[in-house]
């Protein structure tokens, strides 16, 4: 099983025993060595059921395949994309996962399957080719970041001996990023190298208590976390709230939740009237207890990563908690399943671009990430990948390339609804390690 199950009053299910990692390899097992105990619990959980899961499931069923398919045929990290080779090493969109740039003038490493590919060569990348035109910049292009805890770990020790980890690039997760600024691995960009990105920034992504005048960080994409149903399954019920997720006797025994220790917390919060930016010990708490009573009550059919797709088209899940990105894709597939902007609001985040300290063509990283902040190439990605882009005047651009995107809240969310987003508060160490301790033996990782 590859997520925690409680449907059913079926007896409470680990996928791990004793705390085991899952045989990932090699790497990622001295990886955990080097993990505080919180951390490494955080690790195992998004790798055996989280958004590192479903990578790895990606991986496995492209190589099975052996075919090329079209980004657009497949959600970014479910069991359609990806590579893996024998005993769980990471296979690469370029070269290997250690970074390395040989002759190339930037070493760009991200996520699987989260950036544009051409139609008829997966491994060719529009945009990445736009900017070498552009440019004169070769790039390698990297996808060996599975998991925000997996890729810290293997990079960290590199970084606190002030040594280059062979990238000049990387995307991580908001709360990874402010970390890295806190720990002072990153690199402060300078401005000259950013006309464009410092133009076209949204307004809404300006400012945030780590990063407040982007000095050292500019944002990939926005992410969002929102309720999903089978009207089929659910016979036409509605769930407008996160306490509906909880408590609505329809759905008891059908109902998924992340993962991902803020989304789903955060979106539960929300729903108690808390704000995920400023919440303290006893708000997280309740929400904690109250997630609990939901299981104690087998209300929660499991906690799982991006695998929530296929039960959420058959109706085995009824109902959820989702990424906005997956939803498009999962809507196409199944006109049954629909969406729900939660009037309480719902937990945002955003995927990040830093420079790593040492990195060796820091001024070319700038200038790539300069690039993807001219709307026209703003909108390419988006197209391709289905996320919520930070660039100011991507609507007009987009809607060029795809005009039925006018109002999909996905995508495009309207002011009304970029309202409703709340993004989850920086923690501290200590914080960090009592909220994962709690959330993990909650979901039983």
């Amino acid at each position: 099983m590859n997520s925690q199950d409680f449907s059913s009053g079926s007896p409470f299910q680990r996928p791990l025993s004793g705390g085991q990692a899952p045989d990932l390899g090699p790497e990622f097992a001295a990886a955990l060595e080097r993990m505080p105990s919180h951390v490494r619990a955080a690790a195992i959980r998004t790798m055996t059921t989280g958004r590192g899961a479903a990578l790895r499931r990606a991986r496995t069923a492209r190589a099975e395949q052996a075919s090329a398919i079209s980004r657009r045929t497949m959600l970014r990290g479910t069991a359609a994309a990806g590579l893996v080779v024998a005993g769980g090493g990471l296979l690469t969109a370029c070269g290997d996962d250690s970074g390395g740039g040989g002759g190339s003038d930037v070493v760009f490493s991200n996520w699987p399957l989260y950036i544009d590919v051409d139609e008829k060569d997966e491994n060719k990348h529009p945009t990445l080719d736009a900017f070498t035109k552009a440019t004169g910049l070769s790039v390698k292009y990297t996808e060996d970041i599975n998991d925000n805890n997996e890729f810290f770990a293997k990079i960290q020790p590199q970084l606190a001996k002030g040594q280059d980890t062979k990238r000049d690039l990387i995307v991580l997760t908001d709360w990874l990023a402010a970390k890295m600024i806190r720990l002072a691995y990153v690199q402060k960009l300078d401005p000259t190298n950013l006309p464009d990105a410092q133009k076209n920034l949204d307004k809404r992504f300006m400012g945030n208590t780590w990063d407040p005048t982007r000095s050292y960080a500019y944002p990939w994409t926005q992410l969002a976390t929102l309720i999903a149903y089978n009207a089929k399954a659910t016979n036409g019920y509605e769930p407008k709230s996160v306490e509906d997720l909880l408590t609505a006797p329809q759905l008891k025994g059908k109902v998924a939740l992340l993962t991902e220790m803020r989304d789903t917390v955060g979106m539960v919060m929300l729903s108690m009237g808390k704000k995920t930016e400023s919440f303290n010990d006893d708000d997280y708490k309740a929400a904690i207890d109250k997630i609990q009573k939901a299981v104690d009550n087998q209300q929660i059919r499991r906690f799982t990563g991006n695998d929530y797709a296929q039960e959420l088209q058959s109706g085995d899940i009824a109902a959820c908690l989702a990424w906005s990105g997956d939803l498009i894709q999962i809507r196409k597939d199944s006109p049954d399943v629909k969406f729900v902007i939660p009037d309480h609001g719902y937990a945002t985040g955003t995927d990040e671009m830093l420079v790593p300290i040492k990195a060796q063509h820091k001024a070319n990283a700038e200038k790539l990430i300069n690039f993807y902040y001219q709307p026209a190439i703003a909108a390419q990605l988006t197209a391709s990948i289905n996320y919520i882009s930070p660039v100011s005047g991507v609507r007009d651009e987009l809607l060029k390339l795809d005009p039925t995107m006018a109002d999909n809240q996905l995508v495009l969310p309207s002011a009304e609804t970029t309202a409703k987003a709340h993004a989850f508060r920086s923690l501290t160490e200590e914080e960090e390690s009592r909220y994962e301790a709690m959330f993990s033996k909650l979901t039983g990782a």
